[in-house]
């Protein structure tokens, strides 16, 4: 079957099965049911388009009560967060104009649902990549973990780490791709303590939330993501000095 690769979400979606039978139909249909999701996605919480009902909600063209079931579950999902950061993570407070933005939390969110959608095709064994922060279920290989590469903040040619993962999500937030998209929301300022954050967890929609909080917070950021149950962290500073917590040491290769 190959690599099935999707330009949606406003970055590049790849979905990888090494199962010893990836051509198996419903597995095939699987794929297809999770691309057709990402779009769906797209169309509903895009930042960008006019039309989509996170826009449509922060304009006051749509009342909450009127929205999809699916806004309505991120919407709480990034509250939960917002509180759990202490605000670093803020579904309006990374945007200059406070404009509703979830995007931090709906690309891992979104993932994770496609991963459901394979798993429950039968899929085993497979990565799903959406823009450099992945989701690995089974194995790479027989006796193989999926192996995860960190990219130099400073080179987008170069890794600075490498991660051994099975059944894990890795999420990095940094401030190369679009400079200082990421704001800390509690005072608007751009972080500088951090060239990038890495998180490791169960799910990529808390990984990638948690990434951007921890760049946000700065100084503090990597303690407190190390502090919560079942997440791992991997700091990379200007110099790229490369600090992390005990459950990514026991991963770096």
């Amino acid at each position: 079957m190959g690599v099935r690769v999707e330009r949606v979400m406003g970055t590049v979606v790849s979905i990888d099965v090494r199962d010893p039978d990836p051509g198996d139909p419903s597995i095939a249909r699987a794929i297809e049911a999770a691309v057709a999701w990402f779009h769906e996605v797209d169309a509903r919480f895009s930042p960008f388009r006019a039309t989509s009902e996170v826009r449509r909600l922060d304009r006051g063209d749509l009342a909450i009560d009127d929205v999809h079931p699916d806004l309505r579950h991120v919407l709480r999902a990034c509250e939960d967060l917002r509180q759990a950061t202490g605000g670093a993570f803020d579904a309006r407070g990374h945007d200059p104009g406070g404009h509703l933005d979830p995007s931090g939390f709906v690309k891992g969110w979104a993932v994770d649902e496609a991963v459901d959608l394979l798993v429950g095709a039968g899929a085993r064994s497979f990565a799903v990549n959406a823009g450099g922060d992945v989701v690995v279920r089974g194995e790479a290989g027989p006796g193989r973990a999926w192996r995860v590469g960190v990219r130099d903040p400073a080179a987008a040619d170069r890794i600075a780490a490498v991660l051994e993962v099975t059944d894990r999500a890795v999420a990095t937030s940094g401030l190369y791709e679009r400079g200082s998209h990421v704001r800390d929301p509690r005072t608007g300022r751009v972080p500088g303590a951090y060239s990038s954050i890495t998180v490791v967890g169960p799910t990529l929609g808390l990984a990638d939330a948690w990434a951007t909080a921890a760049l946000a917070l700065g100084p503090d950021g990597p303690a407190l993501v190390a502090a919560q149950d079942g997440l791992g962290v991997l700091a990379l500073d200007a110099h790229g000095v490369a600090t992390w917590s005990d459950l990514v040491g026991a991963l770096l290769r």
